[in-house]
């Protein structure tokens, strides 16, 4: 149940014209009255005989009481009480129910006799419109005071007892939802989602990993989305509006949102809050990762999935350091890895991804201001996605990526810890639905790689095999047991073999990778300390793909005998 509290305003019976009008943007599906102050206002909407000015003279009597001196200028209280998406159809009884009680706990129309006049409309299925005059039939002014707050809280408990989705509370930050008209419109035309909704997705998109202004306008146009600038009289830049090509108007005008009205994120200075990379962290990115915003080289896909990997992973290790605003940064900064993954993944984990981007918009957004400079290699490592082009769901393509969301499912669940523990219930819930999307990404795209692994792993002898487990047991005593007891042990085990092959101690890697929080979040810890060891030594994500002159043959098997130390048994 999700109500809101409108901005008040001072013609009633323009208020009512909308109500039981057609609507701005669509029309309303029989406008009705469902309830009211005193249970018998007449209804414009069903009854012929009764005009709307009939019942805007009812509602705005108690004006009368008042000298025109004493009369407040905005005297239209507005409330609007929709259901949450998947709500069961409510009866108009239920509906009559559910204005009585959010007049009552607002203050309009309490349990003292000599309340608002109120009344209570409904023109769509999953919600009403309350219209109320902010005069009480003694004269008095109601107590209203937080209203919007005391309606959350009614909402709460209108949730309960009908037995409804409880609605996660919210804190004034998330973006505005589509109304009743923009949804019909998008149902009519068969959109999966509102044109402001669309909208709002293609400038995140355009926006990831963007490193100045041009580059995210150049990227909005290249989407095909009609884009406006506004411009001062002196020339310089001051917003930006974005429309459909196909969303029009009944004028056959395209319909345009300004950024700011997508999401307080997306104005355009707090666009520009963004582009501000320090000299050192762009040097060094550039020196790692290709030239800088004038001459990117495309990387492969698999070459940027490692790179972001590591970005995530530093990121992870540093995530609630620097304080709140550098917290706030990366969790906006992972927001625009996710774009750019989405963007650019196989067919196989594109929807799943998608679905991960758009959930954990949510937790990207809050009080706190991201102070942007703490974000940037992250930010980078997104934009080095989207230039590398499209990735394959197989190879190296496929066993980075699924490295790379093994990394982002983490990154999920500090996001959603640093929420919760600061209160941002919606936040909070958003990052662990953007996880649980990432988990069923992670289970297609690391299925083939791990399999190779594990099959490369039964492949070395028992004894070495045991020697292995007894690094682990040296390295990780609390969770030993349980790792080699997952199926994914052997694949751990042949990527120990490995990495101690390309001249690391399996044991301190072991011992860095465990070295970082929510280990015990994860479905197979064997599979998260794989893909760790195989970022931290270097080793191909893909097994069957060589790097640097090695073969598949290296991998230790009986047939390879070799003894690195003295303490373990050759093979």
């Amino acid at each position: 149940m999700i109500p809101k509290i409108h901005k008040q305003g001072s013609n009633t019976y323009g208020l009512l014209n909308y109500l039981y009008g057609k609507g701005t943007k669509e029309e309303h599906v029989d406008p009705h009255l469902v309830a009211s102050y005193d249970g018998l206002a007449p209804d414009p909407g069903r009854d012929g005989n009764v005009s709307l000015t009939a019942l805007q003279q009812i509602l705005d009597q108690p004006l009368h009481l008042l000298d025109d001196d004493q009369r407040p200028p905005r005297h239209v209280w507005h409330c609007s009480v929709r259901a949450a998406p998947g709500d069961r159809v409510l009866s108009d009884a239920d509906w009559a129910d559910i204005a009585r009680r959010m007049v009552a706990a607002t203050g309009i129309d309490p349990d003292d006799g000599a309340g608002c006049r109120w009344a209570a409309v409904r023109h769509a299925d999953d919600h009403i419109h309350i219209i109320a005059t902010l005069v009480r039939e003694d004269g008095r002014r109601p107590d209203h005071h937080r209203s919007g707050r005391r309606a959350q809280d009614e909402a709460r408990r209108i949730e309960a007892s009908y037995d409804l989705h409880r609605v996660t509370p919210g804190d004034g930050t998330a973006p505005k939802r589509p109304t009743s008209a923009e949804q019909h419109k998008a149902d009519r035309q068969g959109r999966e989602r509102a044109a402001r909704e669309e909208l709002r997705t293609a400038v995140r998109q355009a926006l990831a990993g963007a490193t100045s202004e041009d580059e995210f306008f150049a990227r909005l146009h290249a989407t095909g989305l009609l884009v406006r600038q506004r411009l001062a009289p002196s020339g310089d830049l001051l917003g930006y509006n974005v429309a459909l090509p196909d969303d029009r108007n009944q004028a056959g005008e395209p319909v345009y949102y300004a950024g700011s009205t997508l999401s307080a994120d997306l104005s355009l200075p707090r666009i520009r809050e963004r582009f501000t990379t320090t000299p050192a962290e762009a040097h060094q990115h550039t020196a790692d990762h290709g030239t800088g915003s004038n001459g990117h080289k495309p990387s492969a896909p698999a070459t940027a999935r490692r790179s972001a990997t590591h970005a995530a992973w530093v990121a992870l290790r540093i995530f609630d350091q620097d304080g709140e605003g550098a917290t706030a940064a990366r969790i906006t900064a992972t927001g625009e890895i996710l774009d750019a993954l989405a963007m650019t993944s196989a067919t196989d984990t594109r929807q799943q991804l998608k679905e991960a981007a758009w959930v954990f918009e949510r937790a990207r957004l809050s009080h706190t201001r991201a102070e942007h400079r703490h974000g940037q290699a992250l930010r980078l490592a997104a934009r080095e996605l989207l230039y590398s082009g499209p990735a394959r769901g197989r190879g190296e393509d496929g066993a980075t990526t699924a490295m790379l969301i093994d990394t982002l499912f983490f990154l999920m669940l500090a996001a959603a810890h640093w929420h919760a523990h600061r209160r941002h219930a919606q936040q909070a819930q958003a990052a662990r639905q953007a996880a649980a999307h990432l988990r069923t990404a992670y289970a297609t795209t690391s299925e083939a790689p791990l399999a190779l692994l594990r099959e490369q792993g039964r492949q070395i002898i028992q004894p070495v095999r045991d020697w292995y487990a007894l690094q682990v047991h040296m390295a990780l005593p609390d969770v030993a047991d349980s790792v080699m007891a997952e199926a994914g042990w052997p694949a751990l085990v042949a990527t120990m073999a490995q990495a101690e092959q390309a001249g690391h101690d399996p044991r301190t890697l072991l011992a860095e990778a465990a070295d970082l929080r929510e280990l015990d979040s994860a479905s197979s810890t064997s599979d998260v300390l794989t893909w760790r060891l195989r970022r931290m030594a270097d080793l191909p994500a893909d097994a069957t793909n060589p790097r640097h002159g090695q073969s598949t043959s290296n991998t230790p098997t009986p047939q390879t005998p070799r003894q690195p130390g003295t303490s373990r048994p050759r093979r």
